[in-house]
């Protein structure tokens, strides 16, 4: 069985706006992607766009911050933090959402795909 990665081309590394995320349809599910710059540098997050808590594609629209060396989303909807790296709900330990690996490859924004 190989460990290697799919990627596939989400958007150009220009189409994001610092600390903000977009949604893109990949094989079907609603990602949201973040580009979060971090000490004068930027990184980027996707996580499924589905709230579980508010039963709604709405992540991508969140607020971003940080909460003990974490990087997290806010809900728009009734506020609960994800933490972008692992997916985990801050305030729910019953609750979590996809993680997805992303990078940027020339002035290309990808993602994994299985």
């Amino acid at each position: 069985m190989s460990t290697e990665q799919n990627w596939t081309d989400i958007c150009h590394f220009n189409d994001l706006v610092d600390n903000s995320g977009v949604c893109a349809l990949v094989k079907e599910q609603q990602v949201a992607i973040f580009k979060v710059l971090e000490k004068g540098q930027a990184h980027f997050y996707a996580i499924s766009n589905w709230d579980p808590i508010g039963k709604a594609n709405v992540l991508y629209r969140g607020l971003i911050g940080s909460v003990a060396d974490k990087t997290v989303i806010i809900s728009p909807l009734y506020k609960q933090r994800y933490c972008l790296t692992s997916g985990e709900c801050l305030d729910d330990e019953a609750r979590k959402v996809s993680v997805y690996d992303v990078r940027v490859e020339g002035d290309k924004v990808q993602l994994a795909v299985a």
